[in-house]
């Protein structure tokens, strides 16, 4: 079977977003079934081009890497063409030059979706290939968060309105997908596809080969995100706000990720690393993680790299959402003091020698064991299509997404 697999940015080779982690975990998982995957998306600049695949331009997507000016010309593209801004961004092909770029991979059997943001740009592919929507998040929830823990007027205004377009996005997408994978078993639930039979759930894995513990920590806490996403800024400000100062003032805190413009204000002791090269050696050099996950949906990435790796954690319910087994080294807490008592704890027990890590290869072992049995599962249902039969469109999601079936 030949893929191809169109995604927002083509990988480079060092994986550090959410995003791109779950892709490789994803395309790994195609590859060991025997998929030919071909790649197609935008690049980052200067990025590594990777093996098989189709670029579709070379600029930086992601807001973090743009000025004021370039984020204010998304918005506004976005509204004139009644555009989610994150598919706006990256809907600059005609449909019948992307048709032509699509069919210089050869013959292919599939489309997979791995972003709603090329699915809500280009949906005219529904109806040409089979297809796969591999749901990373329910966006529109995001957004509706996001507007609820918005600064400004604004910002809470476009926020709502691109909530109102990705949910008509996601809602079209998984109507017209043959197969719909979602990373949380709650996130079919925002899809409106808990009972349906198109819909498989992918239980993650990061797959990295876990570290030889060397006993050397660099902080007692540490904290790893793309925190120019707003789900992710949300639970660092409420962990910078609310939980850091009922912390001693010895512990070490080091905050490693992108932010969108410059990092927030904290105290001293709080170093923010901006992108590590190496985001498991950062996270193996923590005595304590803290996965302070506060909004979003889908499944949190960093949670899984600390199950794999073993790490001592405090957690909050969000940050476990889609992961059925905690270890023992890991503690759930949801309000600020809970939260702050729960780090003193672990980090003053992982300083004795009394706490340390676990091994994670039995979780990781069992994640990638249900991730092939869930991607064999989608590619099975792909492989039994009628290629000219397509998914009926219910009547309620066609009144819901405002877009006619033969869209």
């Amino acid at each position: 079977m030949h893929l191809l697999v169109i995604v927002s940015i083509l990988p480079d080779g060092n994986p550090s977003t959410g995003y791109e982690i779950a892709n490789q975990a994803i395309l790994d998982a195609y590859r060991e079934e025997g998929v030919k995957v071909t790649l197609m998306g935008y690049r980052r600049p200067g990025a590594a081009m990777p093996d098989n695949a189709i670029c579709l331009g070379e600029f930086a997507i992601e807001n973090a890497a743009v000025s004021g000016f370039q984020k204010a010309a998304w918005v506004a593209g976005a509204i004139r063409r009644k555009l989610p801004v994150t598919a706006a961004k990256v809907a600059r092909y005609a449909n019948s030059d992307l048709l032509t770029k699509i069919k210089s991979a050869g013959k292919i059997d599939g489309i997979v979706f791995s972003s709603i943001a090329m699915a809500a740009a280009y949906p005219f592919l529904f109806a040409e290939y089979p297809t796969i929507f591999v749901a990373h998040n329910v966006e529109n929830r995001s957004a509706i968060e996001n507007a609820e823990n918005a600064q400004s007027t604004i910002d809470r205004m476009l926020y709502r309105r691109e909530a109102h377009l990705l949910e008509r996005a996601e809602l079209h997408a998984s109507a017209r997908a043959h197969v719909i994978h979602t990373l949380a078993e709650d996130d079919k639930v925002g899809l409106d596809i808990a009972r349906d039979e198109r819909a498989i759930n992918l239980p993650l894995v990061v797959g990295r080969r876990p570290l030889a513990d060397d006993g050397r920590r660099t902080q007692d806490i540490g904290m790893i995100g793309t925190w120019s996403w707003a789900p992710n800024r949300v639970g660092l400000d409420w962990f910078l706000s609310e939980v850091q100062p009922l912390l001693p003032l010895d512990f070490e805190i080091a905050i490693a990720g992108r932010f969108d413009g410059e990092p927030p204000k904290a105290a001293r002791k709080v170093r923010f690393l901006g992108r590590v090269d190496d985001a498991q050696a950062f996270v193996h050099g923590s005595r304590v993680l803290a996965l302070a996950t506060k909004a979003g949906t889908g499944i949190q990435l960093k949670t899984l790299e600390t199950f794999e790796e073993g790490m001592p954690a405090v957690a909050t319910s969000r940050a476990l959402r889609g992961v059925s087994f905690v270890p023992n080294n890991v503690r759930r807490a949801d309000r600020a003091s809970d939260f702050a008592r729960a780090l003193i704890k672990l980090v003053e027990e992982e300083r004795a020698g009394t706490i340390g890590r676990v091994d994670g290869r039995a979780f990781v072992a069992a994640q990638k064991a249900l991730l092939r049995e869930s991607v064999r599962a989608g590619l099975a249902r792909l492989a039994r299509l009628d290629i000219a039969a397509e998914p009926e469109l219910p009547r309620k999601r066609q009144r819901d997404t405002g877009l006619k079936a033969s869209a």
